[in-house]
């Protein structure tokens, strides 16, 4: 398929059910059922230039944020649809518990804008889910929780700021080296 050609009406049906119970099951935390959405796990998350690949990864990177953000949760704001992918326009909210990588907890709730893109192969299989936010806008939101005018607070904000420099210092090479598209005739 070319493209500029659009599934059939029932291809893209099945597609948003698939992704709708990906979003739901991430909600309830049943790990098993967002991972059979997957012939093989790939999460891209591009604010941290990050991929999670594979079962174990994917599990891993599901602990680690629902460590960080227990009550994490969604919002769907918008639903898409395009030759290859389903494209979910969502608010992701949370409250900061946790620690986040080496980001220390900060009790802040943040509710930041997101996009995930569905991307699904010949055969119709979820080959990647793949993520874009404003990762400021995020941390802005967490350390905005904290009262900068105490000085009690001022070593935990020096250990997040330490901490997002650690996870933002090695980017996936997979996310850095692209290939531009052959956009002749579709």
């Amino acid at each position: 398929m070319s493209r500029l050609e659009m599934p059939s009406v029932e291809v893209l049906r099945a597609r948003e059910k698939l992704v709708l119970d990906h979003f739901h099951e991430e909600v309830r935390q049943d790990w098993d059922a967002v991972l059979s959405t997957f012939p093989h796990p790939h999460y891209e998350l591009v604010a941290t230039l990050k991929v999670h690949e594979g079962d174990r990864a994917v599990r891993d990177y599901y602990a680690a944020t629902r460590v960080a953000f227990p009550d994490q949760h969604h919002e769907i704001i918008a639903l898409r649809h395009s030759a290859d992918a389903v494209i979910v326009e969502f608010w992701l909210m949370g409250t900061h518990t946790g620690p986040l990588g080496a980001i220390p907890p900060t009790g802040g709730r943040h509710r930041t804008r997101m996009t995930a893109y569905f991307i699904f192969d010949g055969e119709e299989r979820l080959v990647c889910e793949r993520v874009y936010f404003d990762a400021l806008t995020m941390l802005k939101q967490l350390l905005g929780s904290l009262d900068l005018k105490k000085p009690r607070n001022w070593p935990l904000a020096i250990r997040a700021l330490r901490g997002l420099l650690t996870m933002s210092s090695t980017p996936d090479p997979r996310l850095l080296q692209t290939t531009p598209p052959d956009l002749g005739e579709g």
